[in-house]
């Protein structure tokens, strides 16, 4: 299996909207397993397809006790409107921010062989199901802050130090990387 290089800001992948994945793709196996280790390889509890340079609705997680992956995923939400703290992203790396999240969540969608899956979570499961679902809109969780952490988070993203932390992560990143997945350019 491969290590594949996780996508940063400003990568425009990150604020595309990912297709729905059509019948069997070609090597979809391979690009769930890839998903799987590269989360682990950086210590993630999910990651969607667009960190990873593929425009496909498909994420995986590890979070709580649930690990799985879900295709094309349909998100319900409910319960409290939550604001839980020190949520990131691998693909913001250095960043941590509290954005506003519901309490319960649950997705709906197919594994890689197309038979239904479901997952329901609260608390860091339910934030992981929204965190992952909004890359597959092209959204980030940054684009969720509101007030003063919104204005701190751009202020960040600017400034020339958050390239060269994000151009080190990368950097250390790379380290671990087998090589670039190609199947789904």
């Amino acid at each position: 299996m491969t290590v594949l290089p996780i996508r940063t800001v400003p990568d425009p992948i990150l604020r595309t909207a990912a297709d729905p994945v059509a019948g069997s793709e070609r090597d979809l196996h391979r690009l769930v397993q890839d998903m799987f280790e590269t989360m682990d390889d950086v210590g993630g509890v999910g990651l969607a397809a667009p960190q990873v340079g593929v425009g496909l609705r498909i994420f995986t997680f590890d979070v709580e006790d649930q690990r799985g992956h879900v295709i094309n995923p349909v998100l319900q939400t409910g319960g409290d409107v939550v604001t839980e703290p020190g949520e990131g992203c691998l693909s913001v790396p250095g960043l941590h921010y509290n954005p506003v999240r519901f309490a319960e969540a649950t997705v709906t969608g197919t594994d890689r062989d197309g038979e239904p899956v479901e997952y329901h979570g609260t608390g860091l499961t339910a934030r992981c199901f929204q965190h992952e679902v909004d890359h597959l809109e092209g959204m980030l969780y940054i684009d969720r802050l509101t007030g003063e952490d919104r204005k701190d988070s751009r202020r960040k993203l600017r400034d020339p130090a958050y390239g060269r932390i994000s151009t080190s992560t990368r950097a250390d990143r790379a380290s671990t990387i087998s090589s670039s997945f190609g199947g789904f350019r």
